[in-house]
């Protein structure tokens, strides 16, 4: 093996600082550019920056050192088996060989699937049962995920004889080293399939659209996840199937919108409504239920109705019902119905009322201030 620190000309211990000085210095004597064109300095100097490319890099000094030659074609070990090779053998295939203990299974478990449900609020609400048609791999009806065809079975591999893996010994400084490596000719299953099922092409599935029962419990909200185990695409080979899950994505109602497990509602009442107080009929996922409007009504009062909000999810009980109250008042009033509003002012002594802000903690825009901040 070529001894690259004689032609630096610096002894096996030098620091990479004496190797870079070493090789500068040859470097610049026999440059073609200097040394002209004589062939014995064009040598000279390939062979000096063939020793400074291996001794001035750690990794292949250290490899140099241990009696390899990295700037070889081979590796510079001799007999087929480089550089490369060593550290596949004690950190890669061996390693491999001693964790695989016979051939490779040939079934797996099969991959999950994620299906997007979309829900009513009633049917979030009280919970619901639904056929959810999926796009998947089953077990081949043929060859019963044999992956052969019918009347056939897997041959043991030749070439490993069933082991899954072949065996080679190469030569290196440290003498006849034996890899293991999956088989080439079996792929590392130990078997072979010498006429594959013609319905599956030996994958030992097909694809197929199946559909799938669930039962979709009362208070599951945007992006809740529902598990169906083992429902997912069948391995190869027949393997274990995966598990399907069916993320929920709840519709927008046209009436209700959703904080929670708590259902809220706009009631909108007529002005005289309010201030007389009324009994109003609203129609919920329940069906028709009485909203009871005192006196004095004031405009987005809530009434809260007990238990007609979404079921709890995974426990008892239901939210509540949140009728804000929205008082209107007219836009357009005949002679008759302004004399009537009129008289009624005079009466309450409102012709001319009197302006005044409301305090910090009440009004408007307090309501408003508490809603926001969610009190």
């Amino acid at each position: 093996m070529t001894d690259y620190y004689e032609i630096l000309g610096v002894p096996r211990d030098a620091t990479p600082e004496q190797i870079k000085k070493a090789y500068r210095k040859l470097a610049r004597e026999h440059h073609p550019d200097v040394a002209g064109e004589d062939a014995a300095s064009e040598d000279r100097f390939k062979d000096v920056s063939r020793a400074y490319d291996v001794l001035g890099n750690p990794e292949k000094r250290r490899a140099y050192d241990l009696g390899a030659d990295p700037a070889s074609p081979g590796g510079g070990m001799g007999g087929g088996f480089g550089f490369q090779d060593i550290f596949e053998t004690f950190f890669g295939a061996a390693a491999g060989a001693s964790a695989q203990r016979g051939p490779i299974p040939r079934a797996r478990r099969g991959q999950d699937a994620l299906v997007r449900l979309d829900l009513d609020l009633a049917e979030v609400t009280f919970g619901a049962h639904r056929e959810v048609p999926v796009d998947t791999a089953v077990l081949c009806p043929t060859c019963g995920g044999s992956c052969c065809r019918p009347g056939t079975a897997p041959l043991t591999c030749e070439v490993c004889h069933g082991r899954g893996s072949v065996q080679r010994v190469a030569r290196s400084f440290l003498g006849q080293v034996m890899t293991t490596q999956p088989c080439a000719a079996c792929h590392g299953f130990g078997t072979v399939i010498p006429e594959p099922c013609p319905e599956c092409s030996g994958e030992g599935r097909v694809r197929s659209r199946r559909t799938l029962a669930v039962d979709v419990p009362a208070g599951v909200d945007t992006g809740t996840r529902i598990k169906l185990t083992a429902q997912g695409e069948v391995g190869p080979a027949g393997g274990p199937a995966g598990d399907v899950y069916l993320e929920v994505r709840e519709r927008k109602h046209d009436t209700f919108v959703r904080r929670g497990d708590d259902l809220h509602a706009t009631l909108q009442v007529p002005m005289t409504a309010a201030a007389l107080g009324t009994l109003l009929t609203l129609d919920t996922l329940d069906g028709e239920r009485e909203v009871d409007l005192r006196p004095g009504t004031q405009p987005a009062q809530v009434v809260t109705l007990k238990g007609l909000g979404v079921g709890h999810l995974h426990a008892a009980g239901r939210g509540d019902l949140h009728v804000h109250v929205d008082v209107q008042v007219p836009t357009t009033l005949d002679e008759e119905q302004t004399e009537l509003l009129r008289r009624l002012a005079t009466l309450r002594g409102e012709e001319r009322p009197e302006s005044r802000l409301a305090t910090a903690s009440s009004g408007v825009f307090s309501k408003l201030r508490d809603k926001l901040a969610g009190r």
